[in-house]
């Protein structure tokens, strides 16, 4: 396989990757082939996976356009991937021009690509870690120097959570994120779940299936579980929803029915 001029070298382009996957649905070209195999074995089961990836970045324009409202400018993005239109920079600093954006993947084509797309661009930065070790992100220095921890901030947990397993604790990493955060700082999340998916559970299985084959699992979390995330806040209405569900900008009617699987919502730190 050749590698394309836009690929690390310390990257194998042999494995698959989740956030190359992601930019496969949405229509990106920072992909592998080995990416668009896993990608289309998932569609095979799941058609409606890019339509899940667009409600998801639909969702995320309108929570940070919220938060900016609400008088936000901070955001932390974590798990953020390869870089697409409507990035969270983009959408925070057309609303509030001179809003800090730190980014945080542990996938190095995304943060390469971050990295480009930052250039020059004075308030914004990608951070190589792991939600996992929220320690190294919290005391890396793009964190440190473009989040005042006494302000709020706006943390995006979006499409992430759900590649986290129950071993690793991510009711822990998300509770210790919170905990270094202001009061007033607002948790934006989305997570994967069987309720709301148009299929029987075992076509969905059958997605599962093709993500713990390439070793990085999917988490179907129900709604309750999903829901613990948000301890330590106060939800912001309407809730943990569907994501057209969410302050829809149209009628949530006119959305395609695979949109409203899963759940989002925004809670705001006490």
């Amino acid at each position: 396989m050749e590698r394309p001029a836009w690929a690390p070298r310390s990257i194998d382009i042999s494995v698959p990757s989740v956030s190359r996957i992601y930019d496969y649905y949405l229509g990106g070209s920072h992909n592998f082939e080995v990416d668009r195999e896993a990608a289309r074995r998932a569609l095979e089961f799941m058609p409606g996976l890019p339509k899940i990836m667009q409600a998801n970045r639909a969702f995320l324009r309108r929570a940070v356009r919220f938060a900016v409202d609400e008088g936000i400018t901070q955001f932390l993005d974590i798990g953020s991937g390869i870089p697409t239109f409507g990035n969270v920079h983009e959408v925070a600093q057309d609303a509030h021009p001179g809003a800090h954006v730190v980014y945080v993947d542990h996938d190095p084509v995304a943060v390469a690509h971050s990295q480009a797309v930052l250039a020059g661009n004075e308030t914004a930065d990608v951070v190589a870690a792991d939600l996992r070790k929220p320690y190294d992100i919290l005391t890396s220095p793009q964190f440190e120097e473009l989040i005042d921890p006494n302000r709020p901030v706006a943390l995006l947990l979006v499409a992430i959570l759900h590649f986290v397993e129950d071993a690793d604790d991510p009711y822990a990493a998300v509770a210790e994120l919170r905990d270094a955060l202001a009061p007033g700082s607002l948790l934006v999340l989305t997570h994967a779940s069987y309720e709301g998916v148009p299929l029987p559970p075992e076509r969905v299985g059958g997605v599962v299936g093709v993500y713990e084959n390439i070793r990085n699992p999917l988490i179907m979390r129900p709604r309750e579980e999903i829901a613990r995330f948000f301890e330590g806040y106060d939800m912001v209405e309407p809730g943990l929803v569907p994501m057209p569900h969410w302050r829809p900008d149209t009628s949530p009617e006119d959305e395609d029915p695979y949109a409203f699987a899963g759940f989002a919502g925004v809670g705001r730190r006490a």
